[in-house]
């Protein structure tokens, strides 16, 4: 009996993947950018998964966001699925890819530069619709709405830029902007905890200006009302935002780049303030249980060098477990890491190397000791997981 579920199940994974291939057939005269299948050799049934998608950013003014996809049980590979799946899309996925999610049968790539949102089905990654936001950045959703962070204005670096930042609330029926909550400058990443969305506000185009440059709170908004309640005071230049298992945020700052370092900042949710100070540069972290897998890429225009780290804490005494998520050495292959996940069931940590930013990436899957168990090449600055659920 349970060979036979397994059966079934497998069985329904390869039909998935061969949808990702069906559309392939209809070419009409126009000119298509082929996928490329890539095998790892390491097929396995994941319960409740069946792959992931992988977002490459592209690298900015040359329209290069391109889509990814890996099936855990044939263990293949695809690469650069959008174009050849949509061959009648102008400049196929648009100008960097910044973030990438699921809601129901949709799948959701933020396309930064671009200034949209591209919906796709997340079977065939077929365009469904685009929705226009400017300068879009990050993607969360709750209760048949999907909440997209936005800078507003050009991207630009200006010590004088007046354009507030918003959360543009759409809904997922209609695929139509319904309402906008205004924020800080330059918000960045989202998270959504009992009936609030937290917003991680930069301020980054802005820098250390005369009026006081920098973002450095956590803007508060109230999902029923859609209105910014507060504001948390956290740190300079903030950027990523998660929740744990107990609804606590987990938030990161990039300092200013000189005397102000990274960091990982904790804040209890029913206190409402950062009560702990990770010393640990955060560029990007993924919550898994109760660990918080963090990679650092810290520039200083002090010392003109990067600063690479790796590190696991755990979210319950918010200390750190290890500096070394890799054990094995081969941290040494990877140039610039960029994107980050940890698999929920076999607990296997994959990181994504950008190299120099203009030739293709890297993906490399490490086993949960950090013992590298295969790689391969990815796009132009691969970056943005999200993993597909079976049910």
């Amino acid at each position: 009996m349970m060979q036979e579920i397994g059966n079934k199940k497998l069985g329904i994974r390869i039909w998935f993947i061969a949808l990702l291939t069906a559309f392939s057939s209809c070419r009409d005269d126009v000119e298509v950018v082929l996928s490329e299948d890539i095998l790892t050799g390491f097929p396995e049934y994941i319960d409740g998964y069946w792959g992931f998608y992988l977002l490459n950013e592209g690298n900015m003014g040359n329209n290069k966001a391109t889509l990814d996809y890996y099936d855990f049980a044939t263990a293949v590979y695809k690469k650069n699925i959008y174009a050849e799946r949509n061959p009648k899309i102008p400049k196929e996925m648009g100008d960097v890819g910044n973030d990438i999610g699921i809601y129901g049968s949709k799948l959701y790539a933020v396309i930064n530069v671009s200034n949209k949102v591209e919906v796709m089905n997340v079977a065939t990654t077929r365009r469904i619709a685009q929705i226009e936001i400017p300068n879009c950045r990050f993607i969360k959703f709750h209760d048949g709405y999907a909440y997209v962070t936005s800078y507003a204005g050009p991207v630009v670096i200006d010590p004088d830029y007046t354009q507030i930042g918003f959360v543009a609330k759409v809904d997922t029926a209609t695929l139509k902007e319904v309402d906008r909550c205004l924020v800080g400058f330059q918000p960045d990443e989202l998270e959504i905890v009992d009936n609030k969305i937290y917003v991680a506000n930069s301020g980054g185009y802005m820098g250390a200006n005369s009026t006081g440059g920098y973002e450095r709170t956590v803007s508060v908004i109230d999902i029923a009302s859609f209105k910014e309640e507060r504001r948390i005071d956290v740190a300079y230049n903030l950027e990523r935002i998660k929740a744990d298992g107990r609804g606590n945020l987990w938030v990161s700052s990039r300092g200013d780049y000189k005397g102000l370092p990274s960091r990982l900042f904790f804040i209890d949710r029913a206190k409402g303030e950062v009560t702990d100070t990770i010393p640990i540069a955060a560029t990007n972290y993924w919550i898994d249980d109760d660990l918080l897998y963090v990679y650092g890429t810290e520039f200083s225009y002090i010392t003109h060098d990067w600063e690479i780290s790796y590190s696991i804490v755990d979210t319950r005494t918010r200390e750190i477990v290890t500096r070394s998520i890799i054990t094995d050495g081969t941290d040494k292959q990877i140039e610039k890491p960029y994107g980050i996940m940890v698999n929920p069931v076999n607990k296997d940590i994959y990181i994504t190397d950008a190299g120099n930013y203009v030739t293709p990436g890297a993906l490399y899957c490490f086993t949960s000791s950090g013992r590298k168990k295969w790689e391969l090449e990815a796009g132009q600055i691969p970056a943005h997981f999200v993993l597909v659920p079976s049910r």
